[in-house]
């Protein structure tokens, strides 16, 4: 995409076209798919859902056949920032269904053990593949961006000693389910500038476990290494994306 193009179109027009453009290039969405977005209540997942509806019969006609789109909101024991009317409505403005269930994340947490952001995700990706499996979706689409996938993989590096990121697409074995991330081109500022337009960041759910986590201080480390240059950032994604 041109330098010329990210300069002059407006900020939601930029996340739509750069969705557009992974869905495209990594083959996230096929003629036929049921696809069940992920949707927090954040600037993220609702910026994903706008881009996915907006540009809906504009990747329909490059892909030659329909596609759905349902979201799933999980409710937790911990979080209840998220407002769910505001946001099922928002969405339904944009075409998308919208459903809620609860999962207690801290009641599951065996004793002695203390809450954390891994132990949160995996309890939320086994209700979504769960949900997912049982209501016959192809697809699940989470709202993770390029900065999250730069974060993970040095995190994983760092901390592991695994070379290991976010797949753009993910094809479980398990399960007939895929995992994509429509979202991999953008940077989060991009996002930010997006929920900004929609008039959604002030609504955004921050989880309050997430304020001192090592993504947080991962993000900033990154930011000092590449001064926060978006070309350097996309170099580094790029050899990401052709690790085997």
């Amino acid at each position: 995409m041109s330098n010329r193009f990210l300069k002059t179109a407006s900020p939601c027009e930029i996340v739509r076209k750069l969705v557009v453009k992974a869905v495209l290039d990594y083959r996230l969405i096929e003629a036929g798919d049921k696809i069940l977005l992920a949707v927090s209540g954040g600037k993220d997942s609702t910026s994903l859902a706008y881009a996915l509806s907006a540009a809906k019969n504009e990747i329909e006609a490059m892909i030659g056949g329909s596609f759905s789109l349902h979201a799933l909101h999980i409710s937790t024991d911990f979080c209840s920032c998220c407002k769910k009317t505001p946001l099922r409505l928002q969405l339904q403005t944009w075409g998308i269904d919208f459903a809620d269930i609860f999962v207690p994340v801290i009641g599951r947490l065996k004793p002695g053990r203390e809450m954390n952001c891994y132990w949160c995700s995996t309890q939320r990706r086994s209700e979504l593949l769960k949900y997912a499996v049982e209501h016959g979706f192809s697809k699940i689409a989470l709202g993770h961006h390029l900065d999250d996938i730069i974060e993970t993989y040095f995190m994983n590096l760092l901390e592991k000693g695994k070379a290991e990121g976010m797949p753009v697409k993910l094809a479980y074995k398990k399960y007939p389910v895929s995992l994509i991330r429509p979202l991999a081109l953008l940077e989060e500022r991009e996002i930010i500038d997006c929920a900004k337009e929609l008039d959604i960041l002030a609504a955004a759910c921050t989880c309050p476990y997430g304020v001192n986590s090592g993504r947080k201080k991962m993000r900033q480390k990154i930011a000092a290494f590449t001064n926060n240059d978006g070309a350097v950032k996309r170099r580094i994604f790029a050899a990401i994306s052709s690790l085997p």
